[in-house]
């Protein structure tokens, strides 16, 4: 018998999760007062302490407003919160939201190619045949994996090198976050994706002009890369 780990519950994450998705679906709207602790507490069947760290992580995202002695509001997520709220907005209720997946695809396209860009600006600076080697591995990999999921991940692992390269936090983080909400949907994405993650050809391409150092091959190459899946989600939506 293979025993595993138990996991233990945050009864605050729990709480949190709740809220948040009654935040992100609008159920909550901005402007609504939260009721009390103690109110939410008893409705909860959970301690007061543990409402209390959930507001403040609710808070934190820049989903309500705490004010001591005062109601707790429920903000504008739009206005407020960071990209941390992207997995929950891309898949709710296990159902892929298109406009958000869209968002997403556009994120990629408009950043992955300035991205490419740095990297093949700035690989002098680092170990270019480490790169190098990690991209080929990647492309490789990704060349004969036959699973569309799996070749999706191969395909994040060889942008998460480029990223690397490119030697930008706000890039490293913006990617991190793009990550998080992409990964719950690559079954739901692999359709849309699999023309993308299939050309090998093109992301051996990639890989070569960022290691040259030839910083406007690298961007023109990763457009042409991620251009198609973004056009294809927008004809689905636009009913085309």
């Amino acid at each position: 018998m293979a025993l595993q780990p138990v996991v233990k519950r945050s009864v605050s994450g729990d709480v949190f999760e709740q809220i948040a998705a009654d935040v992100l679906s609008g159920e909550l709207a901005p402007g609504t007062a939260l009721p009390s602790e103690r109110q939410l507490a008893e409705a909860l069947g959970v301690s007061r302490p543990a409402v209390r760290e959930a507001l403040q992580r609710l808070a934190a995202a820049g989903l309500v407003a705490v004010r001591q002695g005062d109601a707790t509001t429920v903000l504008d997520y739009r206005r407020g919160a960071g990209l941390e709220v992207l997995p929950r907005l891309l898949v709710r209720a296990g159902e892929l939201d298109p406009g958000v997946a869209r968002s997403i695809l556009e994120a990629r396209l408009h950043n992955g190619p300035k991205v490419a860009e740095l990297a093949a600006v700035r690989l002098g600076a680092t170990d270019s045949a480490t790169v190098e080697a990690a991209l080929t591995d990647s492309v490789e990999a990704l060349a004969v994996e036959q699973d569309p999921v799996a070749r999706q991940r191969h395909a994040m692992e060889f942008w998460d090198h480029v990223v690397d390269a490119a030697d930008s936090i706000v890039f490293r983080l913006m990617f991190n976050m793009l990550r998080a909400a992409y990964e719950p949907a690559l079954a739901a994405l692999a359709p849309i994706m699999s023309a993308e993650v299939g050309n090998a050809e093109a992301y051996r391409e990639l890989a070569a002009a960022i290691v040259a150092g030839r910083p406007q091959e690298a961007a023109d190459t990763a457009r042409a890369l991620l251009e198609p899946a973004t056009t294809a989600l927008l004809e689905v939506l636009s009913g085309h």
